[in-house]
């Protein structure tokens, strides 16, 4: 009878209980106690405190940049004895308002050049020749400027360059500014940046809202006077980077400058950006040039080869805020964790013998 009515509930429907052994031993007791205290010191240091279990968040905000560079600076023409002025059309390429700008620090200028023929500069290697049958006619210059028309060219006696089809006079590379424009230096790059994290509807501004003109033409960025000045030297710029502007300033660099933005909903005041600076490459440079019709109606242009410091701006950030889903799994974890918690079984083995002293067992 016993059997046909165990026979007829099938396993699924069956209810399994556990069953608890009460072992006293002070060692294997305290060591389940410190692994109780050890899961607990986790979800409440590292879960909630330090990684803010109870928040949720949003790592993927809209962001605008805004830059303007302001300075000028003065040049003299070894050749002609003119001065020339350099102000913020001359030094920023390309044009200001984006999140990437070239700022000029030192140039060559081949000014009025016209197309004709010309040796090819002493510099390229592949220009250099000894004979006329060294400079195949109609074979372009490898890294150099124009064509060759069969001609070897006698420029001193060390160096001859084959004639060339080019715009003429070449550019002459040893003409590079030992003493650049080291007034950039003391320019100032003011970085406007807004974002706005969808998921809580929240836009913030590293800018501080104020009804003086001229507050932003004399501040400059201070992480603890001023966090709302976005307004940088130059040269602090550089040296953040741990490089010198004098250094960088000859052949150009690629800094970066990251924006990163951390905010926390749940306090006010608590979304301030925080700025660092790195040197990316050294040596960065791009070639200009100005055409225009000359007296003689000939095309003309002016070529400068410039060399600058590019600044590369990214932004990235993350806001939080209080959520009962992210709360309630954190702590449903940790109750996991907890209620996983058991001594090793070699520890329990430590007792061969249970008695009734020592032992109780019960099920529930």
């Amino acid at each position: 009878m016993e059997a046909a009515c165990i026979k007829s509930f099938p396993p699924i429907l069956d209810y399994k209980t556990e069953k608890y052994v009460l072992t006293k031993n002070r060692k294997v007791g305290a060591f389940h106690r410190l692994l109780h205290l050890g899961i607990l010191c986790y979800i409440i240091g590292w879960v909630f405190i330090v990684k803010k279990g109870y928040q949720e968040s949003d790592s993927d905000p809209h962001s605008s940049v805004i830059t303007k560079l302001k300075g000028s600076s003065v040049t003299k023409d070894l050749q002609e004895y003119q001065q020339r002025l350099w102000d913020v059309g001359d030094f920023v390429k390309p044009s200001q308002g984006e999140n990437v700008l070239f700022l000029v620090t030192n140039f060559i200028a081949t000014p009025r050049q016209v197309l004709g023929l010309c040796p090819e500069s002493p510099l390229i290697v592949d220009g250099r020749c000894g004979e006329d049958l060294d400079c195949t006619p109609g074979e372009h210059v490898v890294n150099g400027n124009g064509l060759k028309t069969g001609r070897c060219i006698s420029l001193n006696s060390t160096h001859s360059t084959c004639e060339i089809y080019s715009w003429c006079p070449v550019e002459n590379e040893s003409l590079i500014r030992k003493i650049p424009l080291n007034e950039a230096e003391n320019f100032t790059l003011f970085i406007k940046n807004s974002v706005y994290f969808s998921k809580f509807r929240f836009s913030g501004a590293n800018t501080l809202k104020t009804l003086d003109d001229t507050y932003f033409k004399s501040c400059r960025y201070d992480p603890v006077s001023s966090p709302y000045c976005p307004v940088f030297t130059i040269k602090n710029i550089i040296t953040k980077t741990k490089n010198s502007f004098e250094e960088l300033s000859l052949l150009g660099g690629v800094v970066r400058i990251d924006i990163e933005w951390k905010c926390n909903l749940d306090q006010a005041q608590v979304c301030i950006p925080q700025y660092s600076f790195g040197l990316q490459d050294k040596n960065n440079n791009f070639r200009t040039a100005t055409y225009y019709w000359d007296k003689e109606r000939r095309e003309t242009r002016d070529l400068l080869k410039l060399y600058g410091i590019r600044f590369e701006i990214s932004v990235t950030g993350e806001a939080r805020r209080f959520s009962i889903v992210p709360t309630a799994v954190s702590l449903g974890t940790g109750c996991a964790f907890l209620g996983s918690a058991k001594p090793p079984k070699g520890q329990q083995a430590e007792q061969p013998t249970i008695n009734n002293d020592e032992t109780s067992t019960n099920n529930d």
